[in-house]
């Protein structure tokens, strides 16, 4: 495609903009310097509207956007079945978990699986989450930004890729999450406006310059096995959302996990500067997910018609771009360039906080509180040093993620599906040692351990023996397995009662009428739109 001097302009206002913002929200009080709170947590200072726009920024970057739209050319409108479901899954998450989380003052999910179950969990865990944010989330944001890049600027992919990359890295290597989570609302701003425009244009270019009402219906009628939100065993495609395990099965293993654990998500909600706005900032989240799929998966169907003889599916969203009139492509190339940034910093801070708080931290033995027995000099100095690791963690996680996704991510023709599908070997597991762990006091390190040993291994006999079982359906088969696991180990293995510091008797669960009242709002518009596209 190319993009023309008037879209230069446009994206070069972008990157000076967004970047001279976070700078500016990222800069100290005289006289202060920033401490494992500042730049890990934003101060524990985010309002709600913040925390609600971070949330979804750091969710929908090129995996969400070109990898789902690409998913929607090949399967359907039932691909957004992970946009509304999440919806779904943010009520929980605030209602039931940010109380207990917010109320122990966790900082990450590691430490929480240290205050509830012991320190072996926590390194088992920690190590985890960062083989899995660096290999396959940061990889593939980065790739399927790249593939966009080059497809709609011509830039080379392999120089999309780095640029990408140290962008993001410089974008928050100053502010941590503060400089992430402040500016999020002008990139989700972005995103929804350019990805209602591709759309709205699309659209009317199927109802042949009639509208988007037009074009919608043109579409239904033309594609109609692209609008079933339910697959039939028959569908070549059940494979990947079967049937009703979107709505009572699997999915909800995956949303949990996602949503309520994992801690670059999680991690804006325990920066929010009290429990009311971290309620009021997932519940906006849930309202923006439902409008996703207008702005993620319906350019993607509309490719079908528009495109039908496109190599991959993943080369759907760049390619319906070309509908838009210079400025415009400007305009949304450089939301869809905002996503990919404001995600891929997300995953770099959350990467940084892992390794700094829950290995390097513990390991060295850096003290930074008064009871450890230091001085306040030597706090500080230990809090600018554990800054400074952070960053350079960051670093050096970009660059691994730059030379990896090639061979990891490259090869895959739905990137979307593939990190579902690898995610899923470990997010049973997960969601059972988080649910136990927050819900059932007698679960001990030892029902820990077995259910995420258990996930690995019985994920991967299950894909090796039983390829033919969904691996949505896998996931709940292995959750309910691991779940039997480690309820016995831990009746066998029982932990001691100093084991678990986590309180639970004095948490606020009740919501206010406000948050109640949103919930049913969510609730009654997912009924109208499954009953619709049933």
């Amino acid at each position: 495609m190319g993009l023309s001097t008037v879209d230069l302009v446009v994206v070069a206002l972008y990157a000076v903009g967004i970047f001279g913002l976070a700078q500016w929200v990222s800069r100290d009080k005289a006289g202060h310097e920033k401490n494992t709170s500042d730049y890990f947590l934003a101060s524990k200072s985010l309002p709600w509207w913040a925390i609600g726009a971070s949330l979804i920024a750091a969710n929908i970057s090129a995996e969400q956007i070109v990898g789902m739209a690409g998913s929607g050319y090949a399967i359907g409108l039932a691909i957004a079945s992970y946009e509304w479901m999440a919806a779904a899954t943010l009520l929980l998450v605030g209602k039931f978990f940010l109380p207990i989380f917010l109320r122990n003052d966790i900082y990450t999910m590691p430490q929480f699986l240290q205050e509830r179950y012991g320190p072996n969990i926590r390194t088992l865990m920690a190590l985890f989450w960062l083989a899995l944010y660096v290999f396959v989330n940061l990889t593939s944001i980065i790739w399927l930004g790249s593939i966009a890049v080059n497809q709609v600027a011509g830039v080379s992919q392999g120089y999309a890729l780095v640029g990408l990359g140290l962008f993001a890295l410089l974008y928050q290597l100053r502010g941590g999450l503060k400089a992430v989570a402040l500016t999020d609302i002008v990139q989700v701003t972005l995103l929804v406006l350019g990805g209602l425009i591709v759309s709205g244009l699309t659209l009317n270019a199927i109802g042949g310059g009639h509208g988007v009402i037009a074009g919608f219906r043109t579409l239904v009628r033309r594609v109609p096995d692209h609008f079933q939100m339910i697959l039939q065993p028959d569908n070549k495609f059940y494979k990947d959302l079967p049937g009703l395990s979107v709505l009572i099965g699997g999915m909800w293993i995956a949303n949990l996990s996602y949503w309520g654990f994992n801690q670059y998500i999680i991690q804006r909600a325990l920066a929010a500067k009290s429990l009311g706005e971290a309620q009021k900032g997932v519940m906006f989240a849930a309202y923006l997910k439902l409008l996703m799929p207008v702005i993620i998966v319906l350019p993607g169907i509309a490719a079908v018609v528009l495109a039908p003889t496109l190599a991959k599916p993943d080369q759907a969203y760049p390619t319906m771009m070309r509908y838009l009139p210079t400025g415009i492509l400007g305009l949304v190339f450089s939301a869809l360039v905002a996503a990919i940034i404001a995600s891929t910093a997300s995953k770099i801070n959350s990467i940084a906080t892992i390794f700094t708080l829950d290995l390097y931290a513990k390991f060295r033995h850096v003290p930074t509180k008064a009871e450890d027995g230091v001085s306040a000099q030597e706090r500080g100095e230990n809090e600018r040093h554990l800054v400074r690791v952070g960053r350079i963690a960051a670093a050096v996680a970009i660059v691994i993620a730059m030379i990896a996704a090639r061979p990891l991510i490259g090869q895959s023709d739905q990137a979307f599906q593939f990190i579902q599908e690898f995610s899923g070997f470990f997010t049973p597991g997960i969601t059972v040692i988080f649910l136990l762990g927050l819900f059932w006091r007698r679960a001990s390190e030892a029902g820990a351990i077995a259910a995420a040993v258990a996930s690995v291994v019985l994920s991967y006999l299950f894909r090796q023996f039983t390829p033919g079982i969904p691996f949505m359906n896998r996931m709940l088969l292995v959750f309910f397995i691991s779940l039997a696991l480690a309820v016995v180990a831990s009746l066998v293995r029982p932990a001691g009662a100093e084991a678990n510091r986590i309180r639970t008797d004095d948490v606020p669960f009740g919501t206010p009428a406000s948050f109640n009242i949103g919930s049913l709002g969510v609730v009654l518009i997912l009924v109208a739109l499954y009953a619709t596209w049933w």
